[in-house]
């Protein structure tokens, strides 16, 4: 396997929303930089459970509330 044709696989720092700091390895930056996330586990619903928002436009939900809007769901 040539050497140069796999990009250098390194220890960063990555600095979570919450300011806490955890070490991954990747092929970004250069060995010890540090990637400041604007979204991470921690914070976004995919991942912690989140709410029970509906994001739901113009599907089946949207469509469910528009026709029975005046009965009271």
């Amino acid at each position: 396997m040539k050497s140069e044709t796999h990009p250098d696989y390194h220890l960063i720092n990555v600095k979570m929303t919450d300011g806490t700091i955890v070490q991954m390895k990747s092929t970004w930056g250069a060995e010890g930089d540090t990637l400041s996330l604007d979204v991470d586990p921690s914070v976004h619903p995919a991942w912690n459970g989140g709410s029970s928002r509906l994001l739901d436009t113009g599907g089946r939900v949207s469509k469910f509330k528009n026709k029975y809007a005046g009965l009271g769901f």
